[in-house]
């Protein structure tokens, strides 16, 4: 019976197949067709209709490409789903949308709203579906089908019903090295959150397992499907926590049908404005000084303070126009710098700022004084004591060049009197003065500053004129880019940060409040979707980022989903899990767990980790039960012993199964098995504490080990709240 059932679905499969050869062919000429739509032997200039024949040949060209790209992608399972219908249609679901020769649907994209009953269809509410099917394939062979009955009584008593489940198989395989999409498997809860109208902003919640990321991202697919020209031209942005975690998402949305997805982990969102990223992270403390909105008012001081500190004598302005002494005090010059600053970013307000403080000093002049306004001004300005002057007053400043001088700790404690403590301050002056390398929470502020500098504005010089011999042979080219170039008018004082069409924010609940001023100006006129669990977070004030996100969404439309069940974690993980967030955040959003192993997590002690077996026995041990990935989640302070315990073992052979992160790392992963190094560490080393602990202890999908390291061997703090 099964081997007729597969038989029935490969036929189908090879007839998809076949359709995509035919296509890929299709395109190929059509790409062919393009090169050679417009041929011409003018070699001495380009007439208006040969402009629009270029133009007509990229655009073959473009799509034909275009249609090539998804043609030949890797689509793992291209069609991975069957609904047998009550009226006798049957619609088979794919990864993208496949015609016949009659243009009739070979298979139905997962996103178009014929494939909604795939996902939404229930035996209570079986939307018209008797069978919902789950195709398993290898390439462009079936290998396993998965049977869902949802209309037992629809009288059809020949159809056969094939395996216990899709879903609790999908949850039993092997992870490997990067996420899957789960679009054979999505669930009704998990479907109505993707295919949610994309206005204002779309809040998605739920605890560790619930598959809030991949829902996500399969939400960004769906939007660039049911909405292609607002989201492909306006862009869609992808942020999550990290670079390794970027690196395991990547494949989802290719996977999907979809490649013209930004991706960015929260360290590279800036490199529009600043041209790097950053990966370093800080420590607790520093973290939670530098994500705090506390440092807009610091920053906004260090902006107006004078890169050249001066003397009493150097803060005012004195000029000599005519034998007149003319004098601008220290307190006229702060109006008139705020009073400009009120209308224009500093690096855009110089050209205003000089020509005030001209108006200030003309108004100072006796009034017998017989000189016109424009020969005052040339008389001033001409003058080195005014130039120098203005130099240091109102300097063109990079974001760079700024943050820098909080490594100086008298001026920093000096700027943030009234905002930091002195402590704080001496912590921070510390952190740039003793390293130059720039952390995730640095290019926050370092784009806050880009916002309020404005870009610096280069001098333009006048292009050289060419003058060439007579009789040079000498052929100037102009090509259509050159033309259309000068036809572009860019204005210099334009924000130089990016902008899209939809943010997405996967791990929202760690975006520190500076973070999110960084995001909204990537979305100021963007939908957005916001993905996080606050009993994961490891930003400590929630009341500080509630109050910024709340800010964020004002008045726009907004809806919440909440995911309420783990499919990540056993039910023998999660209940420790849940033991020690509970400790710490009673009314912590828990799913429930809907696996179980019948293994519990082994709790293990050592007094010392150099020189001591316990950790590589428990990851080599850890090696031989399950068959997919180990992540061994370590306290940033124990990443170097951790590191080199494991390579200098036998399990250097394994390093591709085997990963070593720290707990923020972790976010949004998941491994087979997990051992979790020091968890009192992790907890401490942290600024969300326990929190972050919690995420370290919801990373696995089959086996979890501890292993706490104490003078005398005994079990570790956090252990108490599993009494």
């Amino acid at each position: 019976m099964v081997a007729r059932e597969l038989a029935v679905e490969q036929a189908h499969i090879d007839a998809v197949y076949a359709r995509l050869e035919e296509a890929t062919r299709s395109a190929e000429q059509v790409a062919s067709e393009g090169r050679s739509l417009f041929q011409t032997d003018r070699s001495n200039f380009v007439r208006e209709e040969d402009g629009t024949g270029l133009y007509e040949r990229d655009v073959f060209a473009f799509q034909a490409a275009k249609r090539l790209a998804v043609l030949d992608a890797e689509h793992e399972g291209l069609v991975f789903g069957r609904l047998d219908r009550t009226d006798g249609e049957v619609r088979y679901i794919g990864r993208i949308g496949v015609r016949d020769e009659d243009y009739e649907p070979l298979v139905i994209d997962w996103r178009a709203r014929a494939a909604e009953p795939f996902y939404r269809a229930t035996p209570t509410n079986p939307m018209d579906v008797v069978r919902r099917r789950v195709l398993r394939c290898r390439g462009n062979k079936v290998i396993g089908i998965e049977d869902d009955l949802l209309a037992a009584d629809s009288g059809d008593t020949e159809l056969v019903i094939v395996g216990e489940g899709a879903l609790m198989a999908a949850l039993s395989r092997a992870r490997g090295p990067q996420m899957r999409d789960i679009v054979a498997t999505i669930q009704g809860e998990q479907d109505e959150a993707i295919r949610a109208p994309y206005q204002g902003f779309t809040i998605i919640s739920g605890g560790p397992g619930t598959g809030k990321t991949v829902v996500a991202l399969h939400r960004a697919a769906y939007l660039l499907y049911s909405n292609r020209r607002r989201f492909e031209n306006g862009g869609v942005l992808v942020v999550g926590p990290s670079a390794v975690f970027m690196n395991y998402i990547e494949r989802v949305l290719p996977s999907l049908g979809e490649d013209s997805v930004t991706l960015r982990a929260i360290g590279s969102v800036p490199t529009d404005v600043l041209g790097f990223r950053a990966d370093r992270v800080d420590s607790a403390a520093l973290h939670v000084i530098k994500g705090s909105t506390r440092m807009l008012p610091l920053l906004r001081r260090l902006v107006n303070e004078p890169l050249i500190e001066q003397s009493a004598d150097q803060a005012h302005l004195r000029v000599v126009v005519k034998g007149e002494v003319l004098t601008l005090s220290a307190e006229r010059l702060a109006r008139i710098r705020e009073d400009v600053l009120r209308h224009h970013k500093l690096n855009h307000g110089r050209g205003a700022a000089e020509q005030s403080v001209l108006s200030a000093l003309w108004d100072l002049l006796p009034e017998e004084t017989e000189i016109e306004r424009e020969e005052f001004d040339d008389l001033v300005t001409d003058q080195a004591a005014y130039r120098m002057f203005l130099q240091a007053w109102w300097p063109s400043l990079n974001a760079v060049q700024v943050l820098a001088r909080l490594g100086d700790a008298r001026l920093t404690k000096r700027l943030a009197h009234g905002i930091l403590s002195d402590e704080e301050a001496e912590r921070l002056a510390a952190s740039y003065a003793e390293s130059a390398e720039w952390t995730v929470a640095d290019v926050a502020l370092l784009d806050e500053l880009a916002a309020i500098l404005g870009p610096v504005i280069e001098e333009q010089e006048p292009d050289p004129l060419l003058f060439l011999a007579e009789g040079a042979n000498v052929s100037e080219v102009v090509t259509t880019a050159d033309r259309t170039a000068r036809q572009r008018d860019v204005d210099p004082t334009d924000d130089a940060h990016e902008t899209f069409a939809h943010v997405l924010v996967d791990e929202a609940q760690d975006i520190t409040p500076m973070q999110w001023r960084m995001l909204r100006r990537r979305g100021a006129q963007a939908s957005w979707t916001i993905v996080g669990d606050p009993a994961q977070s490891s930003w400590p004030d929630q009341e500080e980022s509630g109050r910024v996100l709340n800010d964020l969404i004002g008045r726009a439309p907004h809806r919440n989903f909440r995911m309420s069940t783990n499919y990540r974690s056993p039910a023998e993980v999660f209940e420790l899990a849940a033991k020690v967030v509970r400790d710490v955040a009673p009314n912590a959003d828990l799913p429930r767990a809907v696996r179980t192993t019948e293994v519990e997590p082994l709790l293990l002690t050592t007094t010392v980790l150099d020189q001591d077996p316990t950790l590589v026995d428990a990851v080599t041990t850890l090696s031989g039960q399950v068959r997919g990935t180990i992540g061994v989640i370590s306290p940033p302070s124990r990443m170097g012993q951790v590191t080199r315990a494991l390579s200098q073992s036998a399990l250097a052979d394994q390093a591709d199964r085997i990963s070593v992160v720290t707990p923020l790392e972790a976010k949004g992963l998941e491994y087979d098995a997990v051992l979790v190094v020091s968890p009192d560490e992790i907890a401490l080393e942290s600024p969300g504490g326990v929190r972050v602990l919690y995420v370290a202890l919801t990373r696995p999908t089959q086996r979890l080990v501890t292993l706490d390291i104490t003078p005398d061997g005994s079990p570790g703090a956090w252990q108490a709240a599993l009494v």
